[in-house]
């Protein structure tokens, strides 16, 4: 994976993550099913940044 590739992806996660966090610490949610919808995002995005990084990290090692 191109590095200006994964970075992206990482910096456009890490964005919406802290969008997500800065809606729910603000007590944005409009109940109790929107905080979980909410915390779902926040995990999937998480989820999404470990498998990028871990893909970047096995490519990294198939190159050397």
């Amino acid at each position: 994976m191109d590095a200006k590739l994964a970075n992206y992806l990482l910096s456009e996660f890490d964005k919406l993550r802290a969008e997500q966090s800065a809606f729910l610490s603000a007590g944005r949610a409009a109940d109790h099913a929107d905080y979980r919808h909410l915390c779902g995002v926040i995990r999937g995005l998480t989820y999404a940044e470990s498998i990028v990084k871990d893909l970047v990290q096995r490519l990294d090692d198939d190159y050397e």
